[in-house]
């Protein structure tokens, strides 16, 4: 058990913690609708089913976290009480956070909060956002069982492949990026050094994020490298997860591969690509329940639940809870 399970502030005291099995996609048991509702990153939906599960006010659930995949549209509030609250469901970091701010704009409270793989806060200047990390992850780069790429690059190596300068790029190296809006994509160029953009498929085009049929590629899913030479990236925690069975196994035939000399089952605060993930809320609820007593703090409910974290391969943060990054 966590040393920090003793710190527990006054604010989480109310909140009580209980593991359960593998978390369900999107809300399951009773409530159906919560008082937080969270949509978003792939890379954190698991962790964040589990939390959903484990953590209560009073014996009753307050966090429903919604899938990046699954049904088209989800419905996040009881009609009954809060009409319009059924919408295209988010698919990634970025359209979790559009979602959270469109909630606020047009006063509809059906979204609380977004989850966040990568700290995209200067993108939603003026929109009163916070994003407060929760867990560390890393990312490094997945090839198939039966490939015959390298799984010892380097970044400059692997920028190279990216960039499309790498010998035997198209042939060699076939590289694929999740769509636009994914956390793990921006994260991932950004690490390489190299500018995430909509038509960066189309600037290096042997890169692509769609795969042969035009369906857009959902990051830390293995099952769209159909090609031996396909390279993508993947989070450690989501494959972890998904080889342990403690999310659905969509990996497929792909193995992580070894960045700069540092191996994918190392800890993820030993990886070349650390990360910090996030759960964004609007600045304004920071210090009103139960968002303070949920997200706020190192005693806060989700960074007392370091149980959960690690089940799902993530590391602990030691800044978790932080509240100091704020849109501008």
């Amino acid at each position: 058990m966590s040393k920090r399970r003793t710190l527990v502030t006054v604010a989480a005291a109310a909140l009580v913690l209980g593991l359960s099995g593998v978390a369900q996609a999107d809300p399951s048991g009773a409530p159906t609708f919560r008082q937080l509702a969270g949509v978003g990153s792939d890379t954190t939906q698991g962790v964040m089913n589990g939390l959903s599960d484990a953590v209560t006010v009073g014996g009753t659930k307050i966090i429903a976290s919604y899938d990046a995949v699954g049904s088209a549209n989800i419905t996040t509030k009881d009609a009954a009480t809060t009409p319009n609250c059924t919408m295209p469901r988010p698919a990634n970091s970025g359209e979790g956070v559009n979602a959270l701010v469109a909630s606020q704009d047009n006063g509809t409270n059906c979204v609380q909060f977004a989850r966040s793989s990568a700290n995209n806060s200067a993108t939603y200047a003026g929109k009163n956002l916070t994003y407060i990390p929760f867990a560390v992850d890393a990312v490094t780069y997945g090839v198939r069982s039966d490939s015959s790429i390298s799984k010892k690059l380097t970044t400059a190596q692997l920028k190279s492949v990216y960039n499309c300068t790498a010998p035997g790029v198209g042939t060699t190296y076939k590289p694929l990026l999740p769509k636009f809006g994914s956390g793990t994509r921006a994260f991932f160029l950004s690490s390489l050094g190299l500018t995430n953009a909509a038509n960066y498929t189309t600037t290096f085009p042997c890169v692509h994020d769609t795969d042969t049929t035009g369906a857009p590629i959902e990051e830390n899913t293995g099952t769209f490298l159909t090609d031996p030479a396909n390279v993508a990236p993947y989070s450690i925690a989501q494959y972890q997860s998904q080889i342990n069975g403690v999310v659905p196994a969509v990996q497929g035939k792909v193995v992580l591969a070894t960045l700069n000399g540092i191996s994918p089952t190392a800890l993820n605060t030993a990886s070349s690509f650390k990360r910090d993930v996030y759960n964004v809320v609007p600045t304004g609820q920071l210090g009103n329940a139960p968002y303070a007593g949920t997200f706020v703090g190192t005693g806060s409910a989700i960074c007392s639940a370091t149980d959960v974290i690690t089940k799902y391969g993530f590391g602990e943060a030691a800044n978790c809870g932080d509240t100091s990054i704020v849109t501008p």
